[in-house]
């Protein structure tokens, strides 16, 4: 498919005929005043004006071939030559020329175009002139460059204000598109964040269920489980009232407990444990009430100096030994628990354990924590595993038939952090 031909004023289309038919009229009244014939004068703007009809008008097509249009041109300057020389006010007919000159010729051919109808100009103007001697001949060049030199500076001013606008209409193209790649991208961004916003959303949902998992494992199932033992315990004290009454307050104790960490765990408070005390002395709080619950010694022992942790830690490993301790009541028929936390340079460790039955963990695979928690059944390790490795922590588990289990909870001191 051909490109559209550009729309073209009249003063390109229509002003040279129109040029061109006054000069007739006064070409007729000029010559018939004088007597003469005009014939030769008609046939030469008859001739113009049919190359410019066939060429120019009724061909537009032809106008965007720069090879057409320099044979146009050329042939039109030649006609007008003509004219001029035979009649000077045919220098009239020459701003047609500029006009062509500056509208179909392609740059640096519009100059020479230009400098060749400033010629014919000047030649028309200087008709007057004796040209047979030197000075006349003088006059003559100086007519004809005070018409070359304005026109063809104006040509050259011309072509440099027409680069000037196409930077511009470059730089303003690039705008637009620079502006609609940032406006593709601003949409683009916008959906990105729609779709982080919606992934945050669920990943805090997520996060917050396994927090409540966490918690209420931690407590409303220790304490549910402790309740049960007690109650069975009372249940087997037949004719003792005091065994009964013991276990009866045991069981009520820890359902208190119970509901009281429930709570806190709802509104993400620190455990009250720790809310008055030092984690040091909150795992041993914690220790001696299980040992007095379960009538199991517990010997806890801290190394290092005790500091300050960053609540996050402080909760993680009392809730380890929390566990931990819950895991020996359940399963290990224990006969003694040492509890060892360590305050160390790099790191804090919690160490848990126990003279029980233990387990080979070997035959249910080289993860430790996956046979502790296929042999106990529960979720406490998945979360105790949770909550250590959300610190950068690690956890391992150790154990052999008839020796016992041992779970070492370590948390690094830069995650931790050192509080003044």
């Amino acid at each position: 498919m051909s490109s559209p031909v550009p729309r073209w004023s009249a003063l390109v289309t229509v002003g040279p005929y129109a040029l061109l038919a006054i000069l007739i009229g006064v070409t007729v009244a000029s010559k018939r005043s004088q007597g003469e014939s005009p014939l030769i004068d008609l046939a030469l703007c008859a001739l113009a004006a049919a190359w410019m009809l066939w060429v120019f008008t009724l061909h537009p097509a032809w106008r965007e071939r720069p090879p057409v249009m320099a044979v146009f041109f050329t042939v039109l300057i030649v006609i007008m030559s003509v004219l001029v020389i035979r009649n000077p006010w045919f220098g009239f007919f020459t701003p047609a020329g500029y006009v062509y000159a500056f509208r179909v010729l392609r740059w640096p051919w519009e100059v020479a175009g230009v400098a060749a109808v400033a010629l014919v100009s000047g030649t028309a103007q200087a008709y007057g002139i004796d040209k047979t001697t030197w000075i006349g001949l003088v006059a003559y060049a100086a007519v004809v460059v005070a018409n070359i030199v304005p026109m063809c500076g104006f040509a050259w001013f011309a072509r440099r204000s027409a680069l000037q606008n196409d930077e511009r209409e470059r730089a303003l193209q690039e705008v637009r598109e620079a502006n609609r790649r940032l406006a593709a991208t601003l949409a683009e961004n916008a959906a990105l964040h729609e779709q982080l916003l919606a992934q945050a959303r669920e990943a805090g949902v997520h996060d917050e269920r396994q927090r409540m998992a966490r918690e209420i494992h931690d407590t409303l199932a220790q304490g549910l489980t402790g309740i049960v033992s007690q109650l069975r315990a009372a249940a087997h004290t037949g004719e003792d009232p005091a065994g009964w009454r013991r276990h009866i307050e045991a069981a009520t104790t820890l359902a208190r407990e119970s509901l009281a960490e429930a709570r806190r765990s709802v509104h993400a408070l620190r455990p009250e444990p720790l809310q008055s005390a030092r984690l040091s002395e909150a795992v041993a709080g914690v220790a001696e009430r299980w040992s007095a619950l379960h009538e199991i010694p517990v010997q806890v022992t801290t190394t290092g100096t005790a500091r300050p942790l960053l609540p996050e830690a402080e909760v993680t490993l009392l809730r380890t030994a929390q566990e931990a301790l819950a895991n020996v009541a359940k399963h290990a028929r224990a006969t003694r628990v040492g509890v060892t936390l360590s305050y160390m340079d790099h790191e804090v460790a919690l160490d848990v354990r126990d003279d029980g039955d233990g387990f080979d963990p070997a035959r249910l695979g080289d993860d430790a924590a996956g046979a502790l928690r296929a042999d106990h059944g529960g979720f406490g390790l998945v979360a105790m595993r949770q909550r250590i490795e959300g610190l950068s922590g690690t956890l391992q588990i150790e154990s052999e038939p008839g020796i016992g289990t041992g779970i070492s909870a370590r948390v690094p001191a830069e995650r931790a952090g050192v509080c003044a």
